[in-house]
């Protein structure tokens, strides 16, 4: 039955046994799909009844469905007719592992960040209405997760005198975001799943309609919820109680995550297939827990992403130091500067591109009040296979502009160790330690340190110098082993934010220099040499090797760089004279450096 849907129109030749039936193969060919290529598995099984009601009931495109996060629009793909794609899930060339408007007019919302989809149904309802389609009705679907944070009480705010407008807000609670829900939002829900008589419910104390709880299995009484909500002219919260994993035993035995996100996995077991190697994660969440025994100052902020930013170790030990604020980064941020004025150290564990979301925070209520936080930022750099907006690649320009505020890039294990400590020990400013998702790259060790940075291979003549950031040494290394005829000498400069001194006149004793770094160039660190050089008239040249300013289709972290000619062979090519196909070079304006043009 699966592979004959085309159109969510042909749900309605269905019946209710048949739609049942269809339910269980879906699951069936995720379980399948998904634990061959990975992906987002647990939200997507518990949302296979809900997603078959609301496409059953509501006429998508013209009806639009706003998915919050994205990450649960598994079901939504396969019923838009996207099912044959799934063999290349979040591949290279394949299905976005999130909504996405280049493959199917259903797809509304590409963002993968949570909370917004209130905001996005508000501004499309307001926008029919004002535009004479009032017979138009939106669908957000928001998990109880994506309620903790604080954009979705603004939209809500604001949809709760809004009158005129079709909109339905489908809340998919599992109970549930990576990890169990947390906070008053939690407390209310709960209230409300258990019919508390004397519980008014947070969304009538607003004064939005409100529907449920209902079973979010129980396909016919989705359906006649959902039919009662499309029918009103004014918003409604349709409150769905769903089960995260549902019909996956290892995904249910999961207690921490419910398989969330998974890696290659058996598809009976869920056990990963691909060996475990040790992680940039798992090493920052070892040194941060043996601080912590050292420091009773040290206290860990997560966004409800305790797992995945390698707290759980901290946690264990000292749960009363570990908060979990809920998928709430502004709120983490200004709390922690809150935290540093009472005597503590907040370490603020994010994934790089949540930073995004708090930049007004830390630059106004961290560094303006020279707070001693310490933000860890995972997924730093090109991500690859959740698409553009997880990859990391805006925090070093974000960050470059922040004054006070200091950068580390750990190039291996030991360093990771070494910065981690030296940030931890900065009380009087913000400091960032990034890092890059997965396997830890090999140690290197420096031939000597000079002031503060690291010479990892040096010439007698000064020629050529690489200046790799982060992980990028090994990159390097391998450029300056292969090129012998020419004299590449290779620094790692550990802290890229402020520049030394030291480094910069280092720098300014080359003819060129390259600049090797996982962020954007524009506003990178390149570009911060080259406005420090020519401000001391260096006449060097100076080449910018980063990452384009565009949004990066998903794909694998190492097909991106070679399409990006972040490679070794590609740089290479700059002193071997031969072109790496789609290089050519142009001037950054008013400057005698270069940076690459690519074809876009």
């Amino acid at each position: 039955m699966l592979h004959t849907l085309q159109s969510p129109k042909d749900l309605s030749q269905l019946s209710l046994s048949e739609l049942e039936s269809l339910a269980q193969e879906i699951r069936e060919f995720l379980i399948e799909k998904v634990s061959r290529t990975g992906g987002h598995l647990g939200p997507n099984l518990g949302v296979v009844e809900l997603t078959l009601a609301m496409h059953r009931v509501f006429d998508s495109p013209e009806d639009p469905i706003v998915f919050d996060t994205g990450h649960q629009s598994y079901i939504h793909k396969i019923l838009t007719g996207r099912v044959e794609g799934f063999d290349q899930l979040r591949q290279g060339g394949g299905l976005a592992g999130y909504p996405s408007r280049e493959e199917s007019v259903h797809d509304v919302v590409e963002n993968s960040h949570a909370s917004t989809s209130l905001s996005w149904a508000d501004g499309i309802s307001r926008g029919f209405s004002l535009t004479g389609q009032s017979e138009r009705c939106v669908v957000a679907v928001i998990g109880d997760g994506a309620l903790t944070g604080g954009m979705a009480w603004e939209a809500l705010n604001n949809i709760a005198v809004a009158k005129n407008q079709r909109l339905v807000i489908v809340l998919n609670d599992n109970e549930r975001s990576y990890s169990p829900t947390i906070g008053g939002i939690a407390h209310s829900l709960a209230k409300l799943r258990s019919k508390d008589s004397e519980h008014q419910g947070i969304f009538s104390t607003l004064g939005i309609a409100y529907l449920g709880p209902i079973n979010g299995h129980d396909l016919g009484k989705l359906e006649e919820t959902l039919k009662e909500a499309k029918a009103l002219t004014h918003p409604v919260v349709v409150h769905v109680v769903t089960e995260k994993g549902r019909g996956h035993k290892p995904a249910l035995d999961d207690d921490a995550e419910r398989f969330h996100a998974v890696g290659i996995v058996d598809s009976l077991t869920g056990k990963s297939i691909s060996p475990s190697a040790k992680t940039w994660t798992s090493v920052f969440g070892k040194e941060l827990a043996l601080l912590g025994q050292e420091r009773q100052d040290i206290v860990a902020i997560t966004a409800a992403m305790q797992g995945p930013t390698g707290l759980n170790e901290f946690q264990k030990l000292f749960p009363e130091r570990t908060i979990d604020v809920g998928i709430a980064e502004q709120h983490a941020v200004t709390s922690a500067a809150g935290l540093s004025f009472a005597g503590l150290h907040p370490v603020v564990a994010l994934y790089s591109t949540f930073l995004n979301r708090a930049y007004d925070q830390l630059l106004l209520d961290v560094a303006l009040h020279k707070a001693g936080v310490t933000f860890v930022l995972d997924r730093a750099g090109i991500t690859g296979d959740d698409g553009a907006s997880h990859n990391g690649v805006w925090d070093m320009a974000l960050t470059g502009i922040v004054p006070n505020l200091r950068i580390a890039v750990p190039r291996d294990e030991r360093r990771l160790k070494e910065l981690l400590r030296q940030a931890i020990c900065i009380e009087d400013a913000p400091t960032v330690v990034r890092f890059p998702k997965g396997a830890l790259a090999h140690q290197i060790e420096a031939i000597r340190n000079l002031d503060g940075f690291d010479i990892l291979c040096e010439r007698e003549k000064r020629s050529v110098l690489i200046l790799a950031v982060g992980p990028f040494a090994a990159m390097a290394l391998e450029i300056a082993e292969t090129l012998t005829n020419i004299p590449i000498t290779v620094v790692d400069p550990l802290w890229v934010k402020p520049l030394s001194a030291q480094l910069l006149a280092y720098c300014a004793s080359f003819s060129m220099l390259v600049v090797i770094e996982d962020g954007i160039e524009h506003g990178g660190i390149a570009t911060t040499i080259s406005e420090e050089l020519r401000a001391n008239h260096s006449s060097i040249q100076i080449i910018s090797c980063g990452v384009p300013l565009k949004f990066l289709d998903h794909a694998k972290r190492s097909t991106i760089l070679e399409e990006n000619n972040l490679s070794a062979e590609a740089i290479g090519s700059i002193y071997a004279g031969r072109d790496a196909t789609p290089f050519s070079w142009k001037r950054f304006p008013h400057t005698d450096s270069l940076t690459p043009a690519r074809s876009r």
